[in-house]
């Protein structure tokens, strides 16, 4: 219970905290489902705010869905999550800020480094090429 007290957690980290704490399979999958039965766990809910702090810090949907999968979320819950992110256009205005921003920096650079900036970073926050191109064509060309 002290796990949670801390913060929130998907069900696939506390499974796996707990397995480390030297729980067996059994009892961890136990407590979990129950955990998850009373609502002190709730995954949904869990992926939904870590999308928000991803858009937060400019990532696209990659990046995303992989830090989802890094902090224990299921890959088919964290995709969902994050089609229904992208749906609403969050992650491509991401990518607009995210150029934004780089703009700023790069402001007197060479346009060539500029753009290499640019791409750069969008790549490591997990942004699509598409995006990135339409981004990079409106600020740096």
């Amino acid at each position: 219970m002290r796990l949670l007290d801390a913060a929130d957690r998907p069900s696939g980290a506390l499974r796996d905290r707990l397995i480390d704490k030297g729980y067996d399979d059994e009892t961890v999958a136990a407590v979990v489902d129950r955990l998850i039965e009373v609502g002190l766990v709730d995954d949904e809910s869990y992926a939904q705010s870590a999308v928000r702090y991803c858009v937060g810090r400019l990532m696209g949907y990659r990046g995303a869905v992989m830090e989802l999968a890094r902090k224990g979320v299921d890959r088919p819950l964290a995709e969902r999550v994050c089609d229904e992110a992208r749906m609403s256009g969050v992650f491509e205005d991401a990518a607009w800020e995210l150029g934004r921003r780089s703009a700023a920096k790069t402001q007197g650079m060479d346009p060539k480094v500029r753009k290499r900036r640019f791409w750069s970073s969008g790549g490591r926050k997990g942004h699509d090429a598409e995006t990135l191109r339409a981004v990079a064509h409106e600020l740096f060309d």
